[in-house]
């Protein structure tokens, strides 16, 4: 009886291994894939912004800002 537990043990530990290899794959490229789209649609946010939004000589960062109201917010936090 004894080998067959060690059998089956062994038979668990590599199912087991085996399911971590797999899941750690298919997480792993689902985050590169969800970071290459963030990054790309921030891209395409930034540049639509910049030609069409900010004022001249504005960065990106200050249209975004202001745009957002984020520029008034700033300004009431430090008239405290």
């Amino acid at each position: 009886m004894s080998k067959i537990v060690e059998a089956k043990e062994k038979i668990a530990e590599a199912v087991v291994g085996g399911y971590k290899k797999i899941e750690n794959g298919v997480v792993g490229g689902y985050m590169k894939i969800e970071t290459g789209v963030v990054e790309g649609f921030e891209k395409v946010t930034d540049k639509c912004v910049e030609k069409l939004f900010a004022k001249e000589g504005e960065s990106v960062e200050d249209a975004k800002k202001r745009l957002s109201g984020g520029a008034a917010r700033d300004t009431e936090n430090t008239e405290e």
